[in-house]
């Protein structure tokens, strides 16, 4: 399992930009493969982290046409900075109790 970690520093979010992160959110799962997705604002701070099961869905989606649209439109007005980490989980575990 590998996963994507984008930290930015929020330049500013507009309507745009919520109709781009909902669409692009169903689009990865949809299509390329992303198992999970979550993403959090503090502040002037954006964390999204999602999980994938191979490098090739991340590529894929990586140069998917509407995804290259949002990080040109990221550059230009959502954000100051940002970066990005993919990385293999070599563990995962939880608390979880399942519940029958």
């Amino acid at each position: 399992m590998f996963a994507v970690i984008f930290k930015a520093t929020i330049r500013t979010l507009d309507k745009e930009y919520s109709l781009y992160a909902n669409q692009l959110r169903e689009l990865a799962m949809s299509k390329y493969g992303c198992t999970d997705f979550v993403s959090s604002c503090e502040g002037n701070q954006e964390l999204a982290i999602s999980y994938w099961s191979c490098e090739q869905d991340i590529a894929r989606w990586h140069n998917d046409p509407l995804h290259k649209r949002a990080q040109q439109l990221g550059k230009d007005k959502w954000y100051l900075n940002y970066i990005v980490e993919v990385v293999e989980v070599k563990r995962s575990y939880s608390n979880e109790r399942v519940v029958s």
